[in-house]
């Protein structure tokens, strides 16, 4: 050992391990005050990424966010930390492109280290029918700026060696459509990251603190009704992940929104096997896969079909996806299972989110983000903050409205509504 290291005794480190400094809280517990010029309501990357921006880019002083549970519970802490901006629609591929280029310096951005990893995100081909949808999609993509590259088999065998597409499949493999730039971030690095940059610039963190109805006066929104007392709000922003189409019967406003469940797995830890995220779909299914930074590999499907809050997972839909992984990468058939669990996903009619007013002027909704919510976050929250502090929603997300389904101006991005199976 170099004479420059320092050394530490077993009991100094155990000493260190259970001292009080050891686990510093990265935000201050916090009641609510009596009243705030904005109140986000959801303690998830949505809702805590909206709080930062109002906060760091419009200057608003008095901003609170109220999580009903802890801070990282919800769908923020329940998904397969996938990035990208491989959409085909330009409403959607420049969002989810400003939303990508915000994760690549969001770690400096926070002064909290995200775990971003662009080991490039994969969708497989099936079918020469398919390999032309997909130069389709990647032509569009390029288009608007954003990398795309259409690889055939070898260009697969060179990029993903581990795959070996000359395998015989049920399902084969011709090629697929690379995006470089995407990957996995650590989801409860972003929570965390955003609630301790919010709560840094003065917002309040408030947890266990349910909203349980909106209070009006003369047309407007004077504030919410929470299990800790009434808080009074300039203005209101719901950001509820899964829970959306509850906010619009709380609001008396039927919204287009049914919540759904979407399945993960993730396998014990193996050594590095998978360098990249890939998606491969055969018949009616498909899985998703990337190996973790512990070396687990985790694995997602379709949706299971049918309007739940329940969170439980299913067996059936582990068999589903398993099969799936086992039929890319035939050499993971022997791994174990570690952790199987469902988040909610808000699915609205064209599989697009909802960002806008609802019902009144000063009440604003984050949310129907279906299957894209994680990797929307950075851009939502900045284009959120800007509609909430100036009143103008920006370019970004002005195709987000809820009014679109009235005129008709819809964005289904493979014509399927809300269950396409690649989106």
């Amino acid at each position: 050992m170099s004479e420059l290291a320092p050394r530490y005794s077993a009991t100094s480190l155990l000493r260190a391990r259970f001292s009080r400094d050891y686990w510093r809280p990265l935000w201050r517990r916090t009641k609510p005050k009596d009243a705030y010029d904005v109140v986000v309501v959801g303690g998830g990357g949505h809702g805590l990424a909206t709080a930062f921006h109002l906060a760091r880019d419009h200057g608003l002083k008095r901003v609170s966010v109220l999580e009903r549970k802890v801070i990282g519970y919800g769908n923020v802490g329940r998904n397969t930390t996938i990035v990208r901006s491989n959409y085909l629609l330009p409403e959607n591929f420049h969002f989810y492109e400003d939303s990508l280029r915000r994760y690549e310096t969001l770690s400096r951005d926070l002064n909290y280290n995200v775990m971003y990893s662009s080991r490039g995100v994969v969708d497989l081909a099936n079918s020469d029918d398919e390999m032309v949808l997909y130069a389709r999609r990647g032509n569009a993509m390029r288009l608007g700026g954003i990398d795309a590259e259409l690889l055939d088999r070898a260009g697969l065998r060179r990029f993903m060696p581990e795959l070996n597409p000359d395998l015989p499949r049920r399902y084969p493999i011709v090629g697929g459509l690379l995006q470089r730039r995407g990957g996995t971030v650590r989801h409860d690095a972003v929570a965390w990251g955003y609630a301790r940059a919010a709560a840094a610039l003065g917002v309040d963190i408030v947890e266990e603190c349910e909203v349980t109805g909106l209070v009006t006066a003369g047309g407007v929104a004077t504030g919410v009704e929470t299990s800790q007392g009434f808080v009074r709000a300039e203005r209101v922003v719901f950001a509820v992940a899964g829970h959306t189409g509850s906010i619009g019967r709380m609001l008396g406003v039927p919204l287009p929104v049914e919540t759904h469940l979407l399945q993960a797995m993730v396998t014990e830890p193996v050594k590095p096997l998978v360098h990249t995220v890939v998606s491969y779909m055969y018949g009616h299914a498909e899985v998703y896969l990337s190996q973790s930074d512990r070396g687990g590999l985790v694995m997602g499907g379709v949706l299971d079909g049918y309007p739940s809050y329940t969170r439980e997972p299913e067996w059936h839909r582990l068999e589903e996806v398993v099969q799936g992984a086992v039929a890319m990468f035939p050499q993971v058939a022997g791994l174990r299972i570690l952790r199987h669990w469902a988040g909610t996903n808000d699915q609205t009619m064209d599989g697009s989110p909802l960002v806008g007013r609802l019902k009144y002027d000063n009440v604003f909704l984050n949310g129907g983000w279906c299957y894209g919510g994680f990797k929307a976050i950075p851009a939502s929250g900045a284009a959120c903050a800007t509609l909430v502090a100036t009143g103008s929603a920006p370019d970004l997300i002005r195709g987000f409205a809820l009014e679109r389904f009235a005129t008709g101006h819809v964005l289904d991005e493979k014509g399927a509504g809300p269950f396409p199976v690649r989106q």
